[in-house]
């Protein structure tokens, strides 16, 4: 289990990765105008169009998992979504914050 990224919601992705790489990070990859991972060399942040935020205009962290099911086991009914890198769920943490769980695909 490791954290995977924080996704950050981001109205206009040009504008959010020119701001980050203002910063000093690095872009690791961009996929047009819905999302784009910047990274500091340790941690990266998504940064994600409305569609392609798991909880809209929150930020939340993302912990990838070995096994996803076994981690929604305590979490019954949660409705787990395929993307075309990844399986993913959304659960909350006792304060309520979201939080993506996923397990990268083969």
């Amino acid at each position: 289990m490791k954290i995977g990224h924080v996704i950050v919601p981001a109205d206009d992705l040009g504008a959010q990765l020119a701001f980050y790489e203002g910063l000093g990070l690095t872009t690791r990859f961009r996929d047009g105008d819905r999302y784009a991972a910047v990274t500091d060399g340790a941690v990266t942040l998504g940064l994600a169009d409305e569609s392609q935020q798991p909880v809209a205009g929150r930020v939340l962290v993302s912990v990838e998992v070995d096994d996803l099911d076994a981690v929604l086991e305590g979490y019954p009914g949660t409705e787990v979504v395929v993307g075309p890198h990844e399986r993913r769920a959304t659960i909350t943490d006792p304060s309520g914050n979201p939080v993506v769980v996923y397990e990268k695909l083969a």
